[in-house]
């Protein structure tokens, strides 16, 4: 039953820790082995527990699980950074060629989900010991999974949960996406999800190792770049048809620029060089006036008291702006006498009448 392109169906297997991952999948692989090639990949933070498990309950030959040590949050190994995952399992197809591959996340909560780039399939198993309100609370892991299984429904009436309060709330948050009530005391087999997994394996891969052909195709002499397409968005549409050809994986500013006359880039000025502005390029209505100049006016040149009661200099008065000498020589204070003496006071110019 293995897809014609080369690559198992694989499935995730993700939910809360002591939700009964483990024990599913050894019941699927109870189930399936004698129609389907298997292979599993586990993942524990720190130790080989789950892969130890499987092993010693001789589920599957021993080459055919791998341990996956995340040494972080398990959500982090199947959604974040899927590298050690997908290495686990493409080694495992590469050498046993199975139809099926189980990939066991570390215990987790609500919100764990795996990378699209890792799995086709997802399940989420929750189970009642955890109270019936868990599938209320909803989560990505409980809204988006593809099977839903409410697990230990053995234990709803010792911890008082209403089963019925569960499959109500389910099919809320969940909508037309199945649910199934398990418990592998009285089906050890776990038939309805086993047939749940045969369905998904004949179908094949889901298209994931072929998304690349739902990518647009670019303009003629516009090549889409492989590695701009982060995993787990294929067949989102790129936008490498906006870069110029030849320029390709390079950001683009081009666009940000407003245009001046004529088609003219704006030129910049430097900041605290405004005067360096290139007028040619200026927006209609902020060209630099003729001739403006920018010079600092010198600290010597504040004028005096004296200059002030005598009046505007003709200049200044039909100008309406204080004539400033451009010359810093020019304005050089007075010096004073020789001698630690005081410069003497020119009386002449006060106003008062006192004299």
């Amino acid at each position: 039953m293995r897809p014609d392109n080369g690559r198992a169906v694989r499935i995730g297997i993700g939910g809360p820790v002591g939700s009964g991952k483990t024990a599913l999948v050894a019941a699927l692989c109870r189930s399936l082995a004698g129609d389907l090639r298997l292979a599993v990949v586990t993942n524990d933070i720190y130790t080989t527990e789950d892969a130890d498990f499987l092993r010693r309950a001789g589920v599957l030959p021993d080459e055919r699980i791998r341990a996956v040590e995340t040494g972080c949050c398990p959500h982090t190994a199947i959604r974040d950074d899927i590298s050690a995952n997908l290495d686990a399992v493409e080694d495992l197809e590469d050498r046993h060629a199975p139809d099926l591959v189980l990939v066991e996340s570390g215990g987790d909560n609500l919100t764990a989900t795996f990378s699209k780039g890792l799995v086709d399939h997802q399940i989420f198993v929750v189970d009642v010991a955890g109270g019936d309100k868990v599938p209320r609370k909803g989560g990505p892991g409980v809204t988006t999974a593809d099977l839903l299984v409410i697990n230990k429904t053995d234990l709803a009436e010792l911890v008082g949960a209403d089963l019925g309060v569960m499959a109500r709330d389910a099919a809320a948050r969940r909508g037309d996406l199945p649910t199934v009530f398990l418990s592998l005391v009285g089906d050890p087999a776990a038939a309805p999800v086993a047939d749940w997994v045969r369905a998904r394996v004949a179908a094949g891969p889901a298209g994931r190792s072929t998304a690349a052909a739902s990518v647009p195709a670019e303009p003629a002499g516009r090549p889409t770049v492989a590695g701009s397409v982060p995993a787990g968005h294929e067949g989102r549409p790129t936008v490498a048809a906006s870069v110029p050809a030849g320029h390709e994986g390079r950001p683009t500013v081009a666009a940000s620029v407003p245009a001046g006359p004529a088609g003219r880039p704006t030129v910049a000025a430097p900041p605290g060089h405004s005067h360096l502005a290139d007028s040619a390029g200026a927006p209609p209505g902020d060209e630099p006036r003729a001739n403006r100049t920018s010079l600092p006016v010198p600290a010597a040149a504040t004028p005096s008291d004296a200059d002030l009661l005598a009046g505007p200099s003709p200049a200044t008065a039909s100008s309406g702006r204080l004539d400033v000498p451009t010359n810093p020589a020019d304005a050089a204070p007075a010096q004073a006498p020789s001698g630690g003496g005081t410069a003497p006071v020119d009386m002449s110019a006060t106003t008062d009448g006192a004299g």
